[in-house]
């Protein structure tokens, strides 16, 4: 019987774990005609509790977010990210670094404009 609950505790630990990690599902990616470059398009889904770390791009973010949630920066004051609203973020200059704070998911739909063959994402030093 003791074993059996130690299972079901790391299962019950593992799957929160795993609930807390953003997802990025990719719906379209296509050459950006005449250049070197690439569009991708992305829902992301950042749930209550997760971590967006800090990062930059290899070219330019489109963010529009479908739900909003409340954020906090690494200062831990709480911050809304409404629905509806719309931001861009240029080319190697980072941000993020936020934590999904309450009990709402962020949802984003994210349109990536970024060189060819560069990961669409990169850890900010």
């Amino acid at each position: 019987m003791f074993y059996r609950l130690i299972a079901v505790a790391f299962v019950s630990l593992t799957a929160t774990a795993q609930a807390q990690t953003p997802t990025r599902t990719e719906l379209k990616r296509a050459d950006l005609t005449g250049t070197n470059m690439e569009i991708i398009v992305v829902v992301v889904d950042v749930p209550p509790g997760a971590v967006l770390p800090r990062h930059t791009h290899p070219g330019e973010e489109v963010v529009y977010v479908l739900d909003g949630a409340t954020v906090a920066p690494s200062d831990g004051k709480e911050i809304p990210f409404p629905t509806g609203a719309a931001l861009i973020n240029t080319r190697d200059v980072p941000h993020a670094g936020i934590k999904i704070v309450g009990d709402k998911s962020l949802k984003m739909l994210n349109v990536f404009v970024v060189d060819k063959g560069k990961p669409m994402t990169v850890p900010a030093q």
